[in-house]
C-alpha cells in the first residue's frame, strides 16, 4: 500500500498467525474459567505454572517467559490486546510474511518479559519477584510502537467517525491513554506496576527490532552468520591442508602449487587461480 493511502480500520483481513494467536487466546481463556468452575484445586496451579513470576523464571521455569502471554484475567483483557493484534499484526504479516511475524511478536513477548522480571528485583513501585504477569500486552504494544514508527505518515480512517489521521498520532496516543491508565491504576504489590514495566519493554524492544534486526529477520541474519562462520572454518581447513601438502611434497622431491584459496594449480597452467584450472576445486 502506497504511502498516505487510507484504509478502513474496521476490517482488516484476519491473516493466518492473527487468526491463531487469538484463537489460542481465547481458547486459554475459556479452559481456565472452565476449570474454575469444574476443577479450581487444578485451575489455580495451572495458572501460575503458566503466568509470569519473576522468581520462578530465575529458578528455571524459562517456558514462563512466553506462556504469560497467552493468559488473560478476563474477556475485556483478553478483547483489548486481541483488536490491537488483529488491527495492527495483520498488515505486517501482510507485509513480512507469517515467520518474521511471528518471530518479531514473541520477540516483544519475551522482551516483555524479561523487562519485568529484571523491575521485579530493583522494588520500583514495591512490586517483588513473586508478582504474576499475564496478557499480551507486551507483544501488542510492540506491533504498535513498529505500526507507528514503519506505518507512521499513513491516513488512518477511524471508521464509523467521519475523518482520518495519521497512523503515527493514532498509535501514539492509544500508547499515551494506555499507559497513564496503567500508571494511575497501580498498587504497590498488585501487579500493575510490573504490568506497566511489561508494556514499556515491550514498546522497547519493538523499537530495537525495527531498528537493528536485519530486515529478512533474526533467524535469517543468524543462518547468514552461522553458514559464513562455517565456510570460512572449512576454507581455512582447506587451506591449511593444501600448506602440509606443499610441505610433504617438498620432502619427496616434488614440487606441487596451490593458490590462495588451496586449490590446486597444475604445473602447466601456473596462471590459473581459485578453481580456474580444469582439476582445480570451486571456491
Amino acid at each position: 500500500m502506497p504511502s498516505g493511502q487510507t484504509f478502513s480500520l474496521s476490517l482488516p483481513p484476519f491473516t493466518k498467525a492473527v487468526k491463531w494467536l487469538i484463537l489460542i487466546n481465547a481458547g486459554m481463556l475459556l479452559l481456565m474459567t472452565l476449570l474454575r468452575a469444574a476443577v479450581p484445586q487444578l485451575a489455580d496451579p495451572l495458572f501460575l505454572i503458566l503466568s509470569l513470576i519473576p522468581q520462578m523464571v530465575t529458578h528455571g521455569w524459562l517456558t514462563q517467559l512466553v506462556t504469560y502471554s497467552f493468559l488473560h484475567l478476563g474477556i475485556w483483557h483478553l478483547l483489548g490486546n486481541m483488536f490491537g493484534l488483529w488491527m495492527f499484526g495483520s498488515q505486517f504479516e501482510m507485509d513480512w510474511g507469517r515467520k518474521k511475524f511471528l518471530e518479531f511478536y514473541f520477540f516483544c513477548v519475551v522482551g516483555a518479559a524479561l523487562t519485568t522480571v529484571l523491575v521485579s528485583y530493583t522494588g520500583i513501585g514495591g512490586v517483588t519477584p513473586r508478582t504474576v504477569t499475564v496478557g499480551a500486552s507486551g507483544g501488542v504494544f510492540g506491533i504498535l510502537l513498529a505500526f507507528g514508527m514503519i506505518y507512521g505518515d499513513r491516513e488512518v480512517f477511524l471508521f464509523p467517525f467521519p475523518f482520518s489521521m495519521k497512523a503515527k498520532y493514532l498509535v501514539g496516543g492509544w500508547i499515551f491513554i494506555t499507559l497513564i491508565s496503567a500508571i494511575s491504576a497501580s498498587t504497590p504489590g498488585h501487579g500493575g506496576g510490573v504490568a506497566y514495566m511489561a508494556h514499556l519493554g515491550g514498546l522497547l524492544f519493538g523499537f530495537l527490532y525495527v531498528k537493528f534486526v536485519p530486515k529478512r529477520g533474526m533467524m535469517f541474519g543468524f543462518s547468514e552468520r552461522y553458514f559464513g562462520l562455517r565456510n570460512s572454518y572449512y576454507r581455512w581447513k582447506r587451506r591449511r591442508a593444501a600448506r602440509k601438502f606443499e610441505v610433504y611434497m617438498r620432502k619427496h622431491d616434488r614440487e606441487v602449487t596451490f593458490d590462495e584459496h588451496g586449490n590446486y594449480i597444475p604445473p602447466d597452467e601456473p596462471d590459473k587461480h581459485n578453481g580456474g584450472s580444469k582439476s582445480g576445486w570451486v571456491n
